[in-house]
């Protein structure tokens, strides 16, 4: 195993080239690595600032985004395929990687399931995180193979705390930055720049949908409370500067993540609480 962790540690950044190809593909949201990415990054914030790490360490995003909402198997790694073997190894390579699968196989294998940064926090105090650079890149097309779940996890022991409303999300971030989600509309987000991004402005609108963010800071502008978050929006990310007083009135429409009563830009609001003993 050590060996393995070496060669990852060795390959880490490099990508397959099928994996270049599907990524330049991708649509510019997947729901579930962004909630694995904002989780992974409030989790290495919080875990230096309360000085559990030593220096900032970066944990995988795709173990998440490979087994949130995955079946366990007990005695897992026990089994005989899950064993690092030279013999598991080259299986592997050959029913995964050397052999072309079929269209659609692969798509079939990478099947998402939808997954909350919420659900990260609780699947990580549960199981753990290994780090980075010894699992996958995030968007990675190769399912995980067998004998993975034999690769060390860095054990989070805690708790996931959520804030009611955007005043208690407001105290949690003076100890750590909290994850949220902002309700995005276009053309308003595309076009805010360096401004202050208050949400609908009127005809023309379409609703983007929810999408996670990290707030790292909070401020007062001419008397506003505004709160700069970080998200990734078409694949670049930025920080923006949010309005906390505007307010968005219920949508109609088919997409559940509209609202649906009276609510601000900002809502969801959750970190993770580490135990420090």
């Amino acid at each position: 195993m050590e060996s393995l962790l070496q060669t990852f540690e060795e390959t880490a950044g490099l990508c397959h080239p099928d994996c270049v190809k599907a990524s330049n593909e991708q649509e510019d949201y997947d729901a579930s690595q962004s909630a694995a990415l904002i989780a992974v990054s409030l989790i290495s914030s919080a875990r230096v600032i309360f000085k559990l790490d030593s220096e900032y360490t970066e944990y995988s995003a795709q173990y998440l985004v490979d087994n949130v909402g995955k079946e366990e198997v007990e005695g897992e790694m026990d089994q005989q395929s899950c064993q690092y073997t030279v013999e598991n190894l080259l299986r592997y390579l050959v029913e995964n990687v050397w052999i072309k699968k079929e269209d659609g196989q692969g798509e079939m294998d990478q099947q998402r399931r939808e997954f909350t940064v919420k659900d990260c926090f609780e699947f990580a105090f549960k199981k753990g995180l290994p780090r980075s650079v010894h699992w996958a890149h995030v968007g990675c097309t190769f399912k995980a193979p067998p004998f993975a779940c034999q690769i060390p996890r860095v054990p989070m022991k805690g708790e996931v705390i959520e804030a009611t409303d955007l005043g208690e999300a407001l105290k949690l971030g003076m100890q750590q930055p909290v994850g949220a989600r902002l309700h995005v509309f276009s053309p308003e987000f595309d076009s805010v720049g360096e401004g202050i991004y208050d949400g609908p402005s009127g005809n023309g609108t379409s609703y983007v949908g929810l999408r996670d963010v990290i707030m790292v800071e909070a401020e007062r502008i001419k008397g506003e409370t505004v709160v700069t978050v970080q998200i990734c929006y078409k694949k670049k990310t930025s920080f923006v500067k949010v309005s906390t007083r505007s307010m968005i009135l219920p949508l109609n429409g088919d997409d559940e993540s509209q609202a649906r009563e009276p609510t601000c830009l900002l809502v969801d609001f959750c970190i993770p609480r580490f135990s420090i003993n």
